[in-house]
């Protein structure tokens, strides 16, 4: 019985192989003896299930911990597609709108998902176990998500992350002191003990860990931030400024609002608000109208920026209008 000859399908790709690895300086069939030795390649192996599930290492004995902290590790892996996108934005030779399109429109699929996963804790976690596991996390704190710091510097200028009291001070500043700059991000103000005003512990060590790092971005990302590329972009139309006003609002208002109406279910206590883990005033820390941070305000209006995040706390987290 005569073997089965290979089809010319075949014969054509194993001779583009072959190309591949020659202009590579390899030799195809010590690849082919390997692919013919290895094994075939699962599911759980392709995503490291079996890893991925010892990841979730809670601190108390409260069932709920758990949801707490596989929420967090969703939203760091949406934070991380979010990253992988502008990254693809700022790095892209002979930019076009329609480039820049399609990838914010994945970043604004992303934050959308991230808006509406804060259900996930305010159906599936008790008031009662998060008040008191909670104090086992100390001093941790969302606030210390650095690829969230990574996504403000990718998509702005840095001048417009500046405390709003000194963004005015620094609209024209020339980018010569990235410490001092650095040290008046409006970031650094919401990491203050509330009693006396000092950083706390959660915004020292997060310091510590990533500002190098983050210092280094600002300066990689002066001039091919998602700002810049959008300026620089040929073909510049109304669809392109509606999606980057769009994705302004989500990471701006709603994303930051969703947090604090988590933050009111989980932590208001009238007359006083319970102190987040941190120690952070996210009272004033959390609610878009109080720090506007806005990444574009050369889109928005006066009118529109004057009342940025306004009336979106009394609606969304009270049921009222302003």
């Amino acid at each position: 019985m005569s073997k089965e000859q290979p089809s010319k399908e075949i014969i054509d790709k194993i001779q583009l192989l072959n190309e591949k690895y020659k202009s590579s300086g390899q030799d195809m069939l010590s690849y082919l003896e390997g692919l013919l030795y290895a094994d075939y390649l699962t599911y759980w192996d392709y995503i490291n299930l079996d890893t991925l599930l010892t990841l979730q290492q809670p601190k108390t004995s409260f069932k709920d911990e758990k949801i707490f902290i596989i929420y967090h590790q969703i939203t760091e892996l949406y934070f991380n597609l979010i990253i992988w996108e502008l990254e693809q934005i700022s790095e892209q030779k002979n930019i076009k709108a329609k480039f820049i399109k399609e990838r914010l429109n994945r970043v604004i699929m992303y934050f959308d998902q991230l808006i509406s996963s804060f259900s996930v804790m305010w159906k599936g976690m008790e008031r009662e176990q998060f008040l008191k596991f909670r104090m086992s996390l100390l001093p941790s704190s969302g606030f210390q998500s650095a690829q969230y710091r990574i996504i403000e510097i990718m998509s702005t200028e840095i001048q417009y992350l500046v405390n709003l009291e000194d963004r005015e001070d620094y609209m024209d500043i020339n980018l010569t002191s990235v410490d001092s700059l650095f040290d008046i991000l409006y970031w650094q103000f919401g990491a203050k003990e509330l009693a006396t005003g000092e950083q706390t512990l959660t915004l020292k060590t997060f310091d510590e860990k990533y500002g190098k790092q983050l210092k280094e971005l600002i300066i990689k990302y002066r001039k091919i931030n998602l700002w810049k590329v959008y300026q620089h972009c040929p073909d510049i139309d109304e669809e392109l400024t509606e999606l980057m006003r769009t994705y302004d609002l989500k990471a701006n208002v709603f994303w930051p609002l969703a947090h604090y109406k988590s933050a009111v279910k989980y932590l208001h206590k009238a007359p006083a608000d319970i102190a987040a883990t941190g120690g952070t005033n996210w009272q004033k820390y959390l609610p878009p109208r109080f720090q506007k941070v806005i990444f574009y305000p050369e889109l928005w209006s006066e009118r529109e920026k004057e009342e940025w995040g306004k009336g979106w706390v009394m609606k969304e987290v009270f049921g009222e209008e302003e």
